[in-house]
């Protein structure tokens, strides 16, 4: 598993198109992961609910064990700390995922920028950035907005 995230890793951050022995859903998985990570960090509070939140979601969505959950994120946080701005992330997103997956990247994020109870304008900001990027309409947004906003 950590050679494979080390791969996609490395794939984010080339600049030729070669894609040979990286799996996209390991892709998939560190470029979610990074635009995750830059939610909680883009209101500059470290919240220990949000990243409660990221952990949980992380494992969830791509199956992972709290280990290999823990190992993807610190390897999204670098390559979060790496990027000038979401294009690698959003770019091979767009390649990869199909709209529905995008949308429920879309409520991951939202979920995360709930999860300390309040929703900071930059966290807003930075989630309507990423929706426009990967071609999520307005009105999926609003719904996923929606869904994580109602308690379960």
């Amino acid at each position: 598993m950590l050679n494979r995230l080390k791969a996609a890793l490395t794939e984010v951050f080339q600049l030729g198109d070669t894609n040979a022995g990286v799996v996209p859903q390991d892709e998939v998985s560190l470029a979610s992961a990074a635009l995750m990570v830059e939610v909680i960090a883009c209101d500059y509070e470290d919240r220990p609910q949000e990243r409660e939140a990221l952990l949980a979601i992380v494992q969830r969505s791509f199956g992972l064990n709290a280990a290999d959950a823990a190992q993807l994120l610190q390897q999204a946080e670098k390559a979060h700390q790496q990027s000038t701005d979401y294009f690698r992330f959003t770019s091979r997103l767009n390649e990869i995922c199909t709209p529905r997956e995008k949308v429920a990247l879309i409520e991951n994020l939202w979920h995360i920028a709930f999860a300390d109870g309040e929703l900071h304008h930059y966290e807003e900001h930075v989630i309507r950035r990423i929706a426009d990027l990967i071609y999520v309409s307005h009105g999926d947004f609003i719904a996923a907005k929606l869904r994580a906003e109602t308690p379960s």
